[in-house]
Formats: structure tokens, C-alpha cells, sequence
């Protein structure tokens, strides 16, 4: 491409090491005119194949990833004889597995095609959780959420790159707002088919309706993976579905969005873009900021145990989260909103719900009133879930100075870092606890103030980042 200036289309592909042919000269940056009728017909036909896709694929995902909880008060912790230590040590493994395995899987997917990639993985984990049915012992158990941590590693990471190279800096925190209330609503449906299936499959055929639920979750997830692998787009300059001039648009709007770095990286090894991910300093304070996020939200885990403290019990304790859950989904859909509309000011906003989630959980350590405490956490909820979809949409846009392959393993790194805290997350609430759980609270105060500081921080630093990019 030696025949081309800094202007002309030059885009390389994340997962498409080769520069746009010479045929999208004519739509150089220099002449692109946004928001054109032609490009809000491409981004709503974007939306239309892109979003309801990974939408179901997150939701199913989280429900697989959750469901251990509704399982645990249906039954299983009595058929498996699991005490407060093994129930940790078996959410623990799937996260020591998905942390493991997630960069690499990224850069996997950068040699293959996301259609391919992520239903075939989704296929895979979604028939180990049907397995989790015939589970027969505790190690049984352990072993099952190491091999879905495995599988499930490659997606989360892959769906951020792949929503981040569709979409504008002020187009995403309304796209990466529909993709965590994914996992906001399978938390509410996790709640409902739990107590539904275990309550309405309970010794049919005589399997126990914990063991239902698996079954019934696991089949949805590797039936909805084969329907996916027709649905889903791989990246604006290879998607098929896509005319010529559409896949030229998508490409030109990015680069005059600076949303993707225009010049050629192939000389960059894999090694490269890893060194200089990670000796790149704000990466790591996006890093630490997530991780307080993420470490409070393990909280969610533990929503059916906390709400049977406050009272509930049995099947009524898990139709109590639901209320919870849908909370957090207006809020979330708020958030992303209106932070497109002033992008400017997401660290600022993360900063501010990150406080509301600290204040709730301080308060929460000196309250004991049922419903006090139950309000509470429907509040910490919706300024949890509304600070994760806005922390990765802020991570996203802020590394689109990086190159292609850099932003991704930045990306994944986030991401991992991030679920690594859900590993000591889960040694938060032991039972001995109950139902004060005063521990867990007190440490999820002292994250989240982390992540109001480390917010607070980015938004000072980026924009004089961004000031001295304008100069």
C-alpha cells in the first residue's frame, strides 16, 4: 500500500491482516459526510444483525454461568455435599480457567472468523452444562466449571472487539448498555426458570430439579449456538451480508471516527502488541477500575442466599431477585443513554455510581432491618450493573488510539483482570456469615471506593491525554 497517503483507506481488520484493496480510494476520509440516511440505514442494519445475537448469546451465557446459585438453595448442596468452602472452590475453578484461557482465545479469534468462532464455543460449554445434570460428586462438579471457564473465556473478550470495530466512540455506550442488560435480565430469568424448573420438574423421571435446570438451560444455549453461526457478522471489510459499498462505508466511518488505527501493523508480532499492552500505564488503571466493578458484582452470585437471609425462603427467595435485576436493567439502559450524549463525562459517571454502590453497602453493614437491607441492594445492584456496561464501552473508546491487535488484547486483558476479582469475590459471603455478612459488605465498600478513585483518575488523565492529541 506504499501508493497511498495517510488520508486514503488503509484500514486493516482486526482478524484480517491485509490493508483494503486500492477499490476504496474513491471513499478516502477526507470526503466521508457522517450521518448520512445511507450510513443510518448501514448502522440500524448493523443493529438488527449484530445486537439481538450477541444479546441471547450473553444472556444464555450468563444464565450458564449463574445458575450454580439457584442450584445450590434447590438442592445440590445437599445431593453433592457441598459446605460454604466447596461451594466457593466450585465457583472459583470456572473463573481460574476463564481468566487463564481469555487472551489467548482473543488471539485466536484474530485468525479466525467471530461466526465461526463464538457459536462454535457456545455450542461446546452449553453441552458441558447439560452435563453438570449427571454430575455425581462434588469433584464432578469442579471439574464441569473448569471446562465451561474454558470455553466461555473467548467470548465475553470477543464480543467487545466485535462490537468495538462496528460502532463509533458515540454509538457504543448505548450497544455495550443492550449487551450487559443481557446478563441483567438472565439474572431476573435465571430467578424465574429456577424456581419454576425446580419447583415444576422436581423428580420427573426421576431426576431432581436442580439437575433440571441445567438440562433445560444447556440445551438452550447449544440450540441457540447453531442458529447464531447463520446470524452473527464477522468484521465490516469480510461480512458477506454486507453490499460492497456498505462494507466501504463501514470501514471509511470508523477510520473518520479514529474508532480503528488506518495504518498497516502487520509488522507487529503477537509478542509486540502484548509488550506494548501491557507497558502502557492506563491500561492497567482501566484494569483496576474494572476489577473493583466486577469484584462487586460478585454479589450477584450470592442474591438467592442473601434474599433467604432476609427472610424469604425456598423458591420464594429466588422470585425475590427478580425485583432486583429489573432495577438494574432501567438503570442500565439510562446510563448508556445518555452517556453517548456526553461521552466526555463516563469516568465521571462510573465514579458516581461506584460511590451510590459504597454508600449502599456501608449503610447495609449497619442496617439490619429486612426490608431497609432488601431496598439497598435492589439500589447497589442497578449502580453495579450500571457501571459495567459503561466501564467497558469507556475502556473500548479510550483504546481506540491503539493498534488493531494492541486495543484487542487490552481489551481482553480488562476483561480478564477484571474476572480474576470474582475469584476471591467468592470467598466474600460464607454461610458462618449469615446474615450479617458483614465481611463481604466491608470489602465490597473498600472496592468500590477503588473504583471511584481510579475513575476519577482516568477522567483527569484522558483528557489531558486528549488535550495533548489536539496539540
Amino acid at each position: 500500500m506504499a501508493g497511498l497517503n495517510k488520508d486514503e483507506t488503509t484500514e486493516v481488520e482486526y482478524g484480517d491482516r491485509t490493508s483494503v484493496d486500492q477499490k476504496h480510494n474513491n471513499m478516502a476520509t477526507n470526503g466521508y459526510v457522517p450521518d448520512t440516511d445511507e450510513e443510518k440505514r448501514l448502522v440500524r442494519k448493523i443493529d438488527l444483525y449484530l445486537l439481538p445475537s450477541i444479546w441471547l448469546m450473553y444472556l444464555l451465557s450468563y444464565m450458564d454461568r449463574t445458575n450454580i446459585g439457584n442450584a445450590k438453595i434447590a438442592g445440590m448442596s445437599t445431593d453433592l455435599d457441598l459446605d460454604s468452602s466447596r461451594y466457593s472452590i466450585a465457583l472459583i475453578v470456572f473463573f481460574v480457567s476463564y481468566v487463564v484461557f481469555e487472551i489467548p482465545l482473543n488471539m485466536v479469534l484474530a485468525k479466525t472468523r467471530p461466526s465461526i468462532m463464538l457459536p462454535a464455543i457456545m455450542f461446546l460449554w452449553g453441552c458441558l452444562t447439560i452435563g453438570m445434570a449427571w454430575v455425581p460428586n462434588y469433584p464432578g462438579l469442579v471439574g464441569f466449571r473448569f471446562a465451561i471457564g474454558i470455553f466461555e473465556a473467548g467470548f465475553a473478550p470477543g464480543v467487545l472487539m466485535l462490537l468495538s470495530s462496528w460502532y463509533k466512540r458515540a454509538e457504543q455506550s448505548k450497544r455495550f448498555a443492550v449487551y450487559i442488560s443481557a446478563a441483567i435480565l438472565s439474572g431476573a430469568f435465571g430467578g424465574l426458570l429456577g424456581g419454576a424448573i425446580t419447583s415444576g420438574l422436581d423428580g420427573a423421571h426421576g431426576i431432581a430439579g436442580w439437575r433440571w435446570l441445567f438440562i433445560v438451560e444447556g440445551t438452550a444455549t447449544a440450540g441457540w449456538s447453531v442458529i447464531a453461526s447463520f446470524i452473527l457478522p464477522d468484521f465490516p471489510a469480510t461480512t458477506k451480508w454486507l453490499s460492497e459499498s456498505e462494507r466501504q462505508l463501514a470501514v471509511v466511518r470508523l477510520q473518520h471516527d479514529h474508532a480503528t488505527r488506518t495504518e498497516d501493523n502487520s509488522g507487529l508480532s503477537h509478542w509486540g502488541a502484548i509488550k506494548q499492552c501491557v507497558c502502557t500505564w492506563r491500561v492497567w488503571v482501566f484494569v483496576v477500575g474494572y476489577m473493583a466493578i466486577v469484584g462487586s458484582s460478585t454479589l450477584s452470585y450470592f442474591y438467592p442466599t442473601l434474599v433467604a437471609g432476609l427472610g424469604y425462603t425456598a423458591n420464594m427467595a429466588q422470585y425475590m431477585t427478580i425485583p432486583i435485576y429489573a432495577a438494574a436493567f432501567v438503570c442500565n439502559a439510562v446510563t448508556g443513554f445518555f452517556s453517548d450524549r456526553s461521552p466526555r463525562w463516563r469516568a465521571v459517571t462510573l465514579a458516581c455510581w461506584m460511590g451510590v454502590a459504597m454508600v449502599c453497602s456501608i449503610i447495609i453493614c449497619a442496617v439490619y432491618n429486612f426490608r431497609g437491607r432488601y431496598a439497598l441492594l435492589v439500589i447497589m445492584a442497578s449502580a453495579l450493573w450500571s457501571a459495567n456496561g459503561l466501564a467497558l464501552s469507556y475502556a473500548s473508546s479510550s483504546f481506540s488510539y491503539m493498534p488493531v491487535e494492541v486495543k484487542a488484547i487490552a481489551l481482553a486483558l480488562v476483561n480478564a483482570m477484571g474476572n480474576l476479582a470474582q475469584i476471591y469475590g467468592a470467598y466474600l459471603f460464607p454461610s458462618q456469615d449469615a446474615p450479617k455478612y458483614l465481611m463481604g459488605f466491608g470489602v465490597i465498600s473498600g472496592l468500590c471506593l477503588t473504583g471511584l478513585v481510579s475513575y476519577l483518575v482516568l477522567h483527569f488523565v484522558m483528557r489531558r491525554h486528549l488535550t495533548n492529541q489536539q496539540h
